[in-house]
């Protein structure tokens, strides 16, 4: 199999059923965002200390194919497989992350800036693809395609797990959080 096809010079390219589009359509955004965030989820992984961290992390970035396979197909126009449907316990796991993390964290009284150690910043620059992610998803859904509500609520609740863990692994790290100052 060749790595470049040729098939895309043009500003096209096929979804899951061969359908073709423009590379620029809210669709391909959707998933071509979540393949930003898988990639940096890849760097941040570098970054952890904790293994148990980095595999949950590895897990996740296993799940946003699943994401990416759903988002790259037209359901309108081909029927979604079954190893790109995204189940509710994909959204139950990283619920029951969060509550582990949290209940090992200090309360958050005041904002906090991103940032603190390297794999803190690295995991809210992973937060906030996750939120540019969930944008792109939700401009699809103004466009007119149908996104089965377990793909937004995943996202959502991922972009949550990145908070807590950025904050988790600046604990570790015996780092403070930098606390947002209001300047006149």
């Amino acid at each position: 199999m060749k790595v470049y096809t040729k098939t895309g010079d043009r500003g096209q390219t096929s979804l899951v059923g061969g359908k073709r589009v423009s590379k620029c359509c809210s669709r391909l955004e959707s998933y071509g965002t979540i393949d930003e965030l898988n990639s940096e989820i890849g760097l941040l992984i570098t970054y952890c200390k904790c293994q148990e961290d980095a595999d949950f992390l590895t897990d996740i970035q296993s799940k946003l194919f699943i994401v990416g396979g759903y988002l790259a197909t037209d359901n309108s126009t081909q029927e979604i497989r079954s190893g790109n449907i995204v189940e509710p316990e994909m959204i139950t796991a990283i619920e029951q992350q969060i509550d582990a993390i949290d209940a090992i964290l200090p309360p958050l009284k005041l904002f906090i800036l991103p940032g603190g150690c390297r794999a803190a910043a690295v995991c809210h620059v992973c937060r906030t693809m996750c939120r540019r992610a969930e944008r792109c998803i939700l401009r699809l859904i103004e466009d007119g395609a149908e996104v089965d509500e377990n793909v937004t609520a995943y996202v959502n609740r991922l972009s949550d797990y990145f908070f807590v863990l950025a904050r988790k692994l600046n604990f570790d790290e015996n780092h403070p959080e930098i606390i947002w100052r209001r300047t006149k």
